[in-house]
C-alpha cells in the first residue's frame, strides 16, 4: 500500500494511527517532533506525510514549509483548529488536505486514497488536453498549467487551478458540491468548507467577492457556475 510518516506527539492518537494504517496495510513510520519528521523525510522515501500542528518543537505551519523546502510529498494536515484563514494558510504553504480533529481512521484512510491517486497520476506523466479555455477574459491553458485574466497572469495553487479548469470546461453550467469533490479532489464525500475556501480564495484572485460576484457563482444548496461577466 503507502509508505506514511505520522507526524504526532499525542502518544495515544499517534499509537491510534499507527495500528489502525499498519492493519490496513500501510508501511508507518512515527515521530513526534517537526526536526525528526524533516530528518525521517530527508533519508527515507514516503508517499505521505500525516502531519499535526500542535507540535512540541515547531509550529506544525512552519515544519510545512520547510518540508515543501525539501520534497513534493503530499500532506495531510491533522489539526483541532477549524479557523478559515489559517486553513487557507495553510493550503497555501503546501498542504494537499486537512483534517479537523476529532477524525475517524476510515476518514484519514478515505483522504490519504484521495492524495495518494491524485500523485500517481501526476507522476505518471499524463497530459491534459493542450487546447486553451476561454470563458470572457479569463484564459486557460490545461497543457501548462496556466491562467490569464484579461491577460494578467493568475497566481493560482494546483488546487486552485483544477478547479478553476474544471469550471471552465462547463461554462454556464452549474456544478454540485459532490461532483467537485468527486472530480477536483476525487474523494466520494468530504466536508463542504473545503470547497468553500478554495472558492473564495479563487475569487479573490479573480477581483471579486461573494456578494458582488463576475465569474464564480454559487447557487445555495445547488452548487456553484462560472460564467462571463454580463
Amino acid at each position: 500500500m503507502a509508505r506514511v510518516l505520522v507526524v504526532e506527539d499525542d502518544q495515544f492518537v499517534r499509537s491510534a494511527l499507527i495500528r489502525h494504517l499498519t492493519e490496513a496495510a500501510h508501511t508507518v513510520r512515527s515521530v513526534g517532533t517537526a526536526l525528526e519528521a524533516l530528518r525521517e523525510v530527508a533519508q527515507v522515501g514516503f508517499d505521505v506525510v500525516v502531519l499535526d500542528l500542535g507540535l512540541p518543537d515547531l509550529d506544525g505551519g512552519e515544519a510545512l514549509k520547510m518540508l515543501r523546502g525539501i520534497t513534493d510529498v503530499p500532506v495531510i494536515i491533522a489539526t483541532a483548529r477549524d479557523d478559515e484563514a489559517e486553513i487557507v494558510r495553510l493550503l497555501n504553504d503546501g498542504a494537499d488536505d486537512y483534517l479537523t480533529k476529532p477524525f475517524s481512521v476510515e476518514h484519514l484512510s478515505a483522504r490519504m486514497a484521495a492524495v495518494l491517486r491524485r500523485s500517481r497520476v501526476t507522476a505518471s506523466g499524463a497530459e491534459p488536453p493542450s487546447r486553451v479555455i476561454r470563458v470572457g477574459g479569463l484564459s486557460i491553458d490545461p497543457l501548462r498549467r496556466q491562467a490569464e485574466l484579461d491577460g494578467t497572469a493568475l497566481d493560482l495553487t494546483r488546487r486552485e487551478f483544477d478547479l478553476l479548469a474544471f469550471l471552465a470546461e462547463r461554462p454556464g453550467a452549474v456544478v454540485a458540491r459532490k461532483e467537485l469533490l468527486a472530480e477536483v479532489w476525487q474523494q466520494s464525500y468530504g466536508d463542504d468548507q473545503t470547497i468553500d475556501v478554495h472558492l473564495s480564495w479563487l475569487r479573490r484572485k479573480l477581483g471579486e467577492t461573494a456578494a458582488r460576484p463576475r465569474y464564480l457563482h454559487t447557487l445555495r444548496g445547488v452548487g456553484v457556475k462560472l460564467e462571463p461577466p454580463r
